[in-house]
């Protein structure tokens, strides 16, 4: 048996995910956490660190866990980064938070991409920051339909007191892996207007495109380095968000400087079992990352036919990530949330990412519960469908 079709019961775990239905036969396929069991060499890598039985303050970052981020890095995307560019962090959107403060002051207008995970919304603005939003189009020049952001839109929308951009690579929920060339086009616009970049990079391990590589933002030259905060972490590939624990890489000194001091200020101290964990996803887990990889591709190609044979329903190719963004906007869903609730599949809602036409499902479990989903998905629509035509 494939160790990804392993049947693992959620329930009465304390799970975010299992439990927002509890007690009601809905499938949870919401947030971006996976179903499956983390790589035997993170559980053995923790099962040693609590055998020890102390577990005081730790050292952040520790030395095993700058080396195996120097190695990870080096070895996926060929990055060669100082110890002392890592800054730890308890969690990214505590580093999307921080980056929005990093602007001079007066410089309040922040670049934020339309349609993008809802964190980098309410961070801006519980900072008081502006938040100019930046249209995704769908761009098919390649002859496959990617959504990316409007370079041109991008462009014209930055004011006088612009000073920041906040940018998803891998895009969140799109699955967009940006090429060289785009990622060029970026930088450009970010060199004729002096902007500071935050690239959240989160999901840069879970490429599926076969034909995709990530490009992480700040290795495209030294001033792209020098402009960047780039923002990593374990926790989406390897399953192990609830531990809590990312990393900014800055090689700004002057950037990294400020960045050190507010966290200090204002975050807590990392967990050592989190650094535990990530030290051995990065040294020791990479087969199994490549297993999952596999696995995903097959969840992928499967729900994508599957969704496209649905009327009403539309999938477009998705390059990484193991989160589907579906357009449902010609099924004229009064609640889409509620729709497919009460067809037992829980989603998230694409008003929440800033498209009422979509959905976002989350496919990183096993095959044959993603095929339950479907099957009641598929059900429901047809239900739907009928019951209009009868009308």
């Amino acid at each position: 048996m494939n160790i990804f079709d392993k049947e693992i019961d959620r329930r009465n775990t304390d799970s975010q995910k299992w439990d927002k239905y509890k007690g009601r036969d809905i499938i949870p396929m919401w947030v971006a956490d996976s179903d499956f069991e983390t790589a035997p060499e993170i559980i053995d890598a923790l099962q040693k660190r609590v055998a020890h039985g102390v577990f005081g303050y730790s050292v952040e970052p520790t030395q095993g866990v700058q080396e195996a981020i120097q190695y990870h890095l080096k070895s996926q995307y060929d990055w060669n980064i100082e110890k002392e560019w890592i800054v730890p962090l308890p969690s990214l959107v505590r580093g999307l938070s921080l980056s929005t403060l990093m602007t001079d002051d007066g410089k309040d207008d922040v670049l934020v991409p339309g349609t993008i995970y809802p964190p980098f919304n309410f961070v801006t603005e519980n900072n008081n920051r502006n938040i100019i939003k930046i249209p995704m189009k769908l761009n098919d020049s390649s002859g496959v339909e990617r959504w990316l952001l409007d370079f041109d839109v991008l462009e014209n929308s930055i004011t006088a007191n612009t000073q920041l951009l906040l940018f998803c690579n891998p895009h969140n929920p799109a699955g967009t892996v940006y090429t060289r060339d785009e990622l060029t086009r970026l930088h450009e616009i970010c060199v004729k207007h002096d902007l500071l970049v935050c690239s959240d990079e989160i999901h840069c391990d879970l490429v599926l495109d076969e034909t995709k590589k990530h490009i992480p933002f700040a290795t495209l030259d030294d001033d792209a380095a020098n402009r960047t905060i780039t923002l990593m972490a374990a926790s989406k590939t390897f399953n192990v968000a609830g531990l809590g624990f990312g990393f900014s890489i800055i090689p700004n000194n002057a950037l990294r400087a400020k960045f050190k001091v507010m966290v200090r200020q204002q975050m807590p101290d990392i967990n050592i079992l989190a650094q535990t964990a990530t030290e051995a996803a990065f040294k020791h887990a990479e087969n199994w990352r490549l297993e999952q990889i596999e696995y995903l591709r097959v969840n992928r190609d499967y729900l994508m036919q599957a969704i496209n044979d649905i009327d009403g329903m539309k999938m477009y190719p998705l390059e990484s990530t193991f989160l589907a963004w579906i357009d449902v906007s010609a099924l004229k869903l009064d609640d889409v949330a509620e729709f497919f609730e009460r067809a037992g599949v829980g989603i998230s809602a694409g008003r929440d990412f800033g498209d009422n036409n979509f959905i976002r499902l989350n496919f990183a479990c096993r095959l044959s519960l993603l095929k339950e989903a479907v099957n009641r998905i598929a059900k429901a629509v047809e239900t739907r469908q009928i019951a209009k035509a009868d009308c």
